[in-house]
């Protein structure tokens, strides 16, 4: 992972026209239904927001194009889960946690589209919150709205998050 994390980084680093790009296909990586497992998408925007304190990258393209990113990978997760939902719970090794979605469909239920705007920040819950929130026939036009903010806050925070922690460690690093 740490090779992918330092090969992205490196690519955005000498080619900061790409960063918008970059950051769509890592942030929709992150919110697509079980592929953020496998993609270390916050640690790559977390990076790149670093960049942005270096100047080696402006912040606008990149929180545009993660905020894009995370809108399409969270809606696909949500009609994933809306259409095949049922389907998704047959298989195996979900049908013998059956107590899991029970649960996820409780927090809906008391929590509503809270529970999507929650699901943007806390990772364990990311790669399953959208599609979740499908299976839990959560409106659209309740999911949407509260999507788009949290795609929009999400994609603000965390390489914002990555700069200042940059802008911070550039400044002790120059007391030595």
């Amino acid at each position: 992972m740490d090779a992918l994390i330092d090969a992205t980084l490196t690519f955005v680093r000498e080619n900061a026209a790409w960063a918008f790009w970059i950051s769509l296909v890592f942030a929709l990586g992150e919110t697509l239904a079980l592929v953020s497992i496998f993609i270390p998408s916050t640690a790559i925007l977390l990076g790149v927001g670093a960049l942005v304190a270096t100047g080696q990258v402006s912040f606008l393209p990149i929180w545009a194009g993660a905020a894009l990113g995370a809108v399409i990978g969270s809606n696909i997760s949500y009609a994933i889960g809306w259409y095949y939902g049922d389907t998704l719970l047959s298989f195996r090794p979900i049908r013998k946690r059956s107590d899991l979605i029970d649960r996820g469909r409780a927090a809906f239920r008391r929590w509503g589209a809270l529970a999507v705007l929650i699901g943007h920040f806390f990772g364990p819950l990311r790669a399953v919150v959208f599609l979740m929130a499908g299976m839990a026939r959560v409106p659209f036009l309740v999911f949407g709205p509260i999507n788009v903010a949290g795609s929009l806050l999400w994609a603000y925070v965390t390489p914002k998050f990555g700069e200042v922690a940059g802008r911070i460690f550039g400044w002790v690093w120059s007391l030595f």
